[in-house]
């Protein structure tokens, strides 16, 4: 049996936006996201985080400093009982080291997530606040992509609305709507 998912950019989408973000002390939900994630797992959705962190190509920072904003994420939310169900991070930037499949917008973090976890990607959608999120939704198959007007996204309306993408609120009104 395949599972169904909602892709979640990261900064932006469940997270309040930063650009590098790499101190976990600096990670703060949006408001509305725990309740969003308890909501995509009640209608049966895993809750996956694509993100490109392109700071580690930059060498800005490391590795481990991105999985410890990842560890911090999941602090947050266990305090209301939740927990992201993978993370799924492209490292590379093609300026700074070699071309990969995994930034957005190609879907390589989509397929990944999608093999490890049996995923109907049909059957599964992208939120993002960025247009290389939605592409992304769009390149690997999902049902929708949806532009969240968090984060960087209030200024991409109009453009994603004329490209036929969905538009919602922030992630709790994503899910109410779509999930």
């Amino acid at each position: 049996m395949m599972n169904k998912a909602f892709f979640l950019d990261r900064d932006g989408v469940v997270i309040r936006q930063i650009s590098y973000l790499h101190d976990p002390e600096l990670v703060e939900l949006y408001p509305g996201t725990a309740a969003a994630v308890k909501e995509l797992h009640r209608r049966g959705y895993l809750a996956l985080v694509v993100t490109n962190q392109s700071g580690v190509a930059r060498g800005l920072f490391g590795v481990a400093e991105v999985e410890a904003v990842h560890q911090r994420i999941q602090e947050l939310l266990a305090a209301d009982g939740e927990q992201i169900d993978g993370f799924f991070t492209c490292f590379h930037h093609p300026d700074f080291g070699s071309p990969c499949s995994c930034r957005k917008p190609l879907p390589g973090l989509l397929f990944q997530a999608a093999e490890r976890h049996q995923i109907d990607l049909a059957s599964s959608f992208m939120v993002g606040d960025k247009f290389s999120d939605l592409e992304c939704g769009r390149a690997g198959g999902c049902r929708q992509s949806i532009l969240v007007e968090t984060g960087y996204g209030a200024k991409y309306r109009q453009a994603a609305l004329q490209a036929n993408f969905a538009v919602a609120a922030d992630l709790a009104a994503a899910v109410r709507d779509f999930a």
